[in-house]
């Protein structure tokens, strides 16, 4: 029952029996709640609340709160889940139409309620027109002594709106700004860098936790799939017994050389009926009845029967008895799990599903409510790729659905979770019968993964995984810094990321994103390296097959280097192919791979580099200026047979161009000198 509190003298603009939604989307079904109710505001069940929020931030509570807070806290939630309300609109006060999330109003509820508190127990009055500036600087610096300043700030953004929303509440808001022409985040000192303050997931921790993550799916995931098929397929079939049935139900399951007791670890000391696991047992035999019950002749006899099987080493460490095996710490080889009872089978399968969401955070750049979104079924193809589709939640009420394009390996690790799920809808729910449909809160998971691969690994042979709070937003930046340095990334970038702009740019956030860490610094640099290499090293392996290097006056200088580390290796005693390599290296060949084009430009001597030739280089910049790259003018350009399609095609397209009856003189005479530098390069090639 709603508790009614003694209403104000004052007259508010928003009716008892309005509304309080009416700028969200409302659930099918939804009660609507309404302006009237004081005590509190559950907005579960009325507004689609994200699977990784929990109920408790959509209730909004006004309990406790004098007749005069109560009813402002109501006002100012209510214009900021409706900030267009036509009351709102007619007192003077003009917002942005776009409404505040339900857990935001929650939290700036909350945040009223301490407000309230502290005026109270400095003896300020209801009336915040009777307040000196220095009470909110004093509660102010109150909080700062307990908060952290961007806790602190969401008190400097409540009493400014108290200000802002003042001609539309009842009893009336702040005559002035305590702080005006100041933003929140600058009264408390806190200045916007440009720069995004979500630090990356270094590499010590990045690579231990993504390949156990892969592991969990790959290797261990089929076994503990299996593992949750067997059991769920015994309990189905489970039925009780008479009582004389159960002898011989015994001795026709031990009869069969296939079937094995399953056991426990044993502990030094305990007799071998310690070991075995009695319940999981009796479920396999079949029955749900007390079988090996010791309190009667019969239950200790079927015990004796069961025990000289274990005797006779018939038996298994829990439901199945061919685990994958791993390669131990300690150099040995064995399964991977010692004993895979049910309640460690459930435990792995929470693990597994933690897997599976780790690692589709760490490679598909998805933010946690999106992820946490995908249904069933929802891996598609999208433009001949494959993709999964989910939800966009953020800036964006209509909750349109979005393709975000994924690896195999990311397909795998959905459909391994969906597999996992008990939720009717989510691929990501709880894994076993009991508690709430989402299951799960993603922190705990990332938490949760890294201590059980650390505990056990002694069996798994995990890498050991660092310390260190990891939280799901990390993975969206790092993996966004580890793409940056790919051709055409910032765009890629912002499509995958949603951040694109209309002139087809990445944005500030995009760049932020992506920008370089100091501790990924010297790992991507000697990654960047060891790839380049390994392509110049697949050049020089073509050159000694005799193969084509590629063309142009750059193709013949490369030949030459080549033929002089050949040359070199047969001057050397014992010369082979790594020798060869390690002069190849030593040669110090300046390339760089490109999808039209090689550039050779050596940086030490740039002459004859006509991206660099009557143009103003940047400080600090080395190499070519890509966007200036002229292939068929440039003598540094290499042209390889992977090349030359892209080259005819584009040929026939300019002539194509070309064949349009009307099209303008000043136009048609810059496709023929683009079409001369296509030729000019053909020529080359041919």
């Amino acid at each position: 029952m709603t508790t009614r509190l003694p209403l104000p003298a004052a007259h508010s603009a928003f009716r008892d029996d309005e509304p309080v939604v009416q700028s969200h989307p409302l659930l099918p079904d939804a009660r609507p709640l309404l302006f009237g109710q004081r005590d509190q505001w559950n907005l579960n069940g009325v507004v689609e609340r994200p699977v990784n929020q929990y109920a408790a931030n959509y209730r909004v509570s006004f309990a406790g709160l004098s007749p005069a807070w109560n009813l402002r806290a109501r006002e100012m939630v209510m214009i900021w889940l409706n900030p267009r309300h036509p009351a709102v609109l007619a007192a003077g006060v003009h917002l942005k139409p776009q409404p505040r999330e339900p857990r935001t109003t929650a939290l700036r509820a909350g945040t009223m309620r301490t407000l309230a508190g502290w005026a109270e127990t400095e003896g300020l009055p209801a009336d915040l027109s009777r307040w000196d500036v220095e009470d909110f600087h004093r509660y102010i610096d109150a909080q700062r002594q307990r908060l952290t300043l961007s806790s602190v700030n969401e008190h400097v953004v409540v009493i400014k709106a108290l200000h802002e929303f003042g001609p539309a509440l009842a009893c009336g808001g702040l005559p002035a700004d305590p702080w005006p022409g100041r933003p929140a985040s600058h009264v408390l000192g806190i200045r916007d860098t440009g720069e995004l303050t979500t630090p990356v997931i270094p590499p010590e921790t990045w690579f231990p936790l993504v390949r156990s993550a892969w592991t969990y799916i790959d290797v261990f995931g089929p076994d503990i799939l299996r593992a949750l098929a067997l059991w769920q397929g015994l309990q189905a079939t489970a039925r009780t017994y008479d009582t004389a049935e159960l002898t011989p139900l015994v001795t026709a399951w031990l009869a069969d050389p296939q079937h094995r007791v399953p056991v426990r670890p044993a502990a030094a000391g305990d007799p071998a009926a310690a070991a075995v696991n009695w319940s999981v047992l009796t479920t396999m035999i079949g029955a749900t009845n007390n079988v090996f019950n010791t309190g009667n002749p019969a239950g200790r006899h079927r015990r004796s029967l069961v025990l000289d099987a274990v005797a006779a080493g018939r038996t298994q460490p829990g439901l199945l008895n061919d685990l994958t095996e791993v390669t131990r710490p300690d150099g040995t080889r064995g399964p991977w799990h010692h004993c895979l009872h049910p309640l460690q089978l459930w435990f792995e399968a929470v693990a597994l599903r933690n897997a599976c969401y780790i690692f589709v955070a760490a490679l598909s750049m998805m933010r946690d409510s999106e992820i946490r979104q995908i249904t069933h079924d929802s891996v598609v193809q999208h433009y001949g790729s494959p993709a999964v589709v989910s939800t966009k939640r953020k800036r964006d009420p209509g909750l349109p659905a979005r393709h975000w394009w994924i690896i195999e390996p990311a397909a795998t690790a959905i459909f391994t979770a969906s597999q996992l799920s008990l939720h009717p809808n989510l691929a990501f729910g709880r894994v076993r019968d009991g508690g709430d449909d989402e299951g799960f809160a993603s922190q705990y998971a990332i938490d949760s993964f890294i201590r059980r691969v650390n505990t056990y690994r002694r069996y798994s042979g995990l890498p050991v995984i660092p310390d260190g709070r990891i939280t799901p937003h990390m993975f969206r930046r790092t993996m966004s810094m580890l793409t940056r340095d790919h051709p055409g990334s910032e765009i890629a970038l912002g499509i995958q990321l949603k951040h694109v702009t209309t002139r087809a740019l990445a944005n500030r956030a995009t760049q932020g994103y992506a920008n370089a860490a100091p501790a990924w610094a010297r790992h991507l640099d000697d990654a960047l390296s060891t790839t380049q290499f390994q392509r110049l090293q697949d050049l020089y392996d073509a050159h000694r097959r005799g193969e084509s290097v590629g063309y142009g006056p750059a193709a013949d200088r490369i030949r030459d280097t080549f033929d002089s580390v050949i040359r070199a290796s047969e001057q050397a005693q014992h010369g082979d192919a790594r020798v060869e390599y390690d002069l190849l290296r030593k040669a110090r060949i300046s390339i760089r791979f490109g999808k039209l084009n090689h550039c050779t430009l050596d940086e030490a001597n740039p002459v004859g580099a006509k991206c660099l030739e009557n143009t103003v280089v940047p400080a600090g910049h080395y190499g070519p200026l890509v966007d200036r790259c002229q292939p068929a003018r440039c003598g540094n350009s290499l042209f390889g047979p992977e090349h030359v399609p892209a080259w005819r095609i584009e040929e026939q397209n300019l002539l194509t161009l070309l064949d349009i009856p009307k099209i303008a003189p000043c136009r048609k005479t810059a496709l023929r000198r683009e079409l001369d530098d296509v030729r000019a390069v053909l020529r080359k090639v041919t």
